[in-house]
């Protein structure tokens, strides 16, 4: 199993993406992940860490939807493929939250859904052999082709909520979840996910489980410190349906934490619910980090061994 880290408010230039990313990969992670906050565009970043860290896996997590066309966006992401190399490189998208959405992008939420699936139709022929979409949908239109040979990336779809489930399953690689936990991903996202990829014919989708983890032996403290950072995702209204379909009454319930028994047994629960990659987003202290990293990198046959357990695993 893939075991990946995650980064965004540390990444203030291209200088610390590339100390992050080269400390990361000698730290042993497999994959870096890359999220488009108001800093660094992601997918630019992405490009200029594939040209210096060779050989661990790279993706967003995830660029909205919203102010990218879908030509520019196929165009950008088979530039940060060929900078990669083949098969290393997932575009993962998302349609972000209402009040971003409306507030920064200004860009109308209603009928989000339908509008992503139009952009992913449109990016499926774009990044097709033909390289070439011809959509007149009620969102998107395009009619274009994309001028470049490099094979194209993995896309990926951030989906929570049922109807967004079944696109990420019908019309994209996979799914990036996050403020989701064993329970939900179980029940409400594997099952879903898979029955959709499979009934459009597509292969076993790809299920990248981004949660915060922090290995410490200090719990309370650790809570306390990484409350306002919960609280600040749980604000928002679609993670505050995550955090209470866990049967969590405190979204820090949600951080996989406490000494490295015990995080290793809870992302095996992630692993039996069905989750194939790791998206770690590191928490706590400098020695709390270090000794998360030190954990989570050794952990991929323990992981892959309960996965064979999740709904659909080798069926």
């Amino acid at each position: 199993m893939r075991i990946g880290t995650f980064n965004a408010a540390h990444l203030t230039s291209l200088a610390d993406a590339l100390r992050w990313a080269q400390a990361s990969a000698g730290a042993g992670y497999d994959a870096l992940w890359v999220p488009q906050v108001m800093g660094l565009d992601a997918l630019t970043t992405v490009a200029v860490i594939a040209c210096a860290v060779p050989d661990v896996h790279l993706g967003t997590a995830v660029v909205p939807i919203q102010g990218r066309h879908p030509l520019p966006l196929a165009l950008a992401a088979l530039t940060v493929a060929d900078a990669a190399g083949p098969g290393r490189f997932t575009l993962g998208l998302g349609v972000t939250h209402p009040s971003i959405s409306e507030e920064w992008f200004g860009v109308p939420y209603r009928g989000v859904v339908d509008v992503c699936a139009e952009v992913l139709t449109a990016l499926d022929g774009l990044l097709s052999e033909a390289r070439r979409a011809d959509l007149d949908g009620d969102h998107v239109r395009v009619h274009a082709s994309a001028m470049l040979a490099t094979p194209a990336p993995a896309v990926m779809l951030a989906a929570l909520g049922p109807r967004m489930v079944g696109l990420a399953g019908r019309a994209s690689d996979g799914t990036i979840t996050w403020m989701t936990g064993p329970e939900v991903l179980g029940r409400d996202i594997t099952p879903g996910l898979v029955a959709a990829a499979r009934a459009a014919g597509r292969p076993d989708p790809r299920v990248v489980v981004g949660i915060p983890v922090c290995v410490t032996d200090d719990v309370p403290a650790a809570r306390d410190r990484l409350r306002s950072m919960m609280e600040r995702s749980a604000s928002m209204p679609s993670y505050a349906r995550q955090v209470a379909a866990e049967g969590c009454t405190d979204p820090v319930d949600l951080v996989v934490l406490g000494d490295e028994a015990q995080v290793r047994e809870r992302l095996e629960r992630f692993a039996a619910a069905g989750m194939t990659e790791l998206c770690a987003n590191v928490v706590g202290t400098d020695e709390e980090r270090a000794r998360t990293d030190a954990l989570l990198v050794t952990l991929g046959p323990a992981l892959a061994a309960a996965r064979s357990t999740a709904p659909g695993a080798g069926s």
